[in-house]
């Protein structure tokens, strides 16, 4: 069983920055890509930004510029660096895991039950 748990989360003024943490255990594929994902109440999950084993990265056009996603040394954990945020990026953010080895291109356009998903942490951004 894959069990995937985020942080860092909160509440931030427009412009300001965050870091979200996520660190799998159990039973991972360390070849597995990792990224993040997000959803707002009644709107589709979409795709921030994913990584591969090769450290090869994707982002969601929106967050293009603002966010860096990097991967922990021991390949189980995955963070994403926040800046220049604003209002738009409010939603719950959610780490998820490839079930078997893809690009992070793939990874972003995943169908979404082919992902392990953490239980997500919340992004409030305020004007």
């Amino acid at each position: 069983r894959l069990e995937l748990v985020e942080s860092g989360g909160g509440s931030v003024q427009a412009g300001g920055s965050l870091r979200l943490s996520c660190v799998a255990s159990g039973d991972i594929d360390i070849h597995s890509a990792m990224g993040w994902f997000r959803q707002v109440v009644g709107k589709e999950r979409e795709g921030v930004a994913t990584i591969d084993i090769d450290g090869n990265t994707a982002y969601g056009d929106s967050m293009k510029g603002r966010f860096t996603i990097s991967r922990g040394n021991a390949k189980h954990s995955v963070y994403l660096q926040m800046s220049s945020l604003n209002p738009e990026d409010t939603a719950k953010y959610y780490c998820a895991a490839s079930r078997w080895a893809v690009t992070a291109i793939q990874a972003l356009g995943m169908p979404f039950q082919y992902l392990d998903w953490g239980q997500g942490t919340q992004v409030t951004v305020s004007s």
